[in-house]
């Protein structure tokens, strides 16, 4: 991927990895557009970096996608690059039943169907673009599940397989399609289920990430990973298995 002169929209731009991605893109002479549902944030984004566009968007609504993409491909016709970054992850206890599932917000939705639609929307804007791309933003947990987190690990175990799906299908028409896979990252995914395992920080900042992945987009590497997680990428189903006894014991 060459990362300057592009049309970039990255959805959950606010904070977290997409709002270092943002950050990146733009310092590689990028155009980024970023969306996400905190007009605030959005606001407070755009005052760090007033060539950043911006656009309150819960992607998890079929009418907000409709109209942001609507907003984009009339605003800039030339996006080539679909960021889906935006995600939230809760711990999920089935143990009493699906209660715990339903009082709360749908991960399923949010992390596997929005991005499924997203890209469905945004593909005829990008294919008449050069160096078209899609990046999807998994996780390690789609490929070592969480026990805690079963419904965020199964959606991005989704992602992961239809990010290889799409690769595949829209390798003939130039749109290239990337997967991240990030590992604990310190971001404020999650804050309930790290409350209660005492404030849990990971030690790798997202600034250093997007660092990282930006290299690997730079080389054109369809699966991104980093420390763990780029193991996780080429591991065997034994390894993966024995990652998941070991991460859940």
């Amino acid at each position: 991927m060459n990362l300057s002169g592009n049309t970039v929209l990255i959805t959950g731009g606010s904070s977290g990895i997409g709002y270092a991605l943002a950050e990146a893109f733009l310092a590689a002479s990028s155009q980024v557009i970023i969306c996400a549902r905190d007009q605030e944030r959005l606001l407070d984004a755009r005052a760090q970096h007033p060539s950043l566009h911006t656009w309150v968007c819960d992607i998890s609504s079929e009418e907000s996608r409709k109209n942001m993409v609507d907003w984009v491909a009339d605003r800039f016709p030339g996006l080539n690059i679909l960021v889906n970054n935006a995600g939230i992850q809760r711990d999920i206890d089935f143990t009493h039943g699906i209660d715990d599932f339903q009082n709360g917000e749908n991960e399923i939705r949010t992390n596997l169907e929005a991005a499924i639609v997203l890209c469905g929307l945004v593909i005829p804007v990008l294919a008449r673009n050069k160096r078209a791309a899609i990046v999807n933003v998994s996780s390690g947990l789609g490929f070592v599940p969480s026990a805690r987190m079963p419904v965020y690990s199964a959606s991005k175990a989704g992602l992961h397989a239809y990010s290889m799906a799409i690769r595949k299908q829209l390798s003939p028409v130039g749109i290239k399609v990337f997967e991240i896979v990030p590992p604990a990252v310190d971001t404020e995914l999650n804050p309930l289920g790290r409350a209660k395992r005492g404030h849990f920080k990971a030690g790798l900042s997202a600034a250093t990430f997007a660092g990282s992945v930006m290299k690997q987009l730079e080389d054109d590497r369809f699966e991104i990973g980093y420390g763990m997680t780029e193991g996780f990428i080429n591991a065997s189903r034994a390894e993966l298995d024995r990652h998941f006894e070991s991460m859940n014991a």
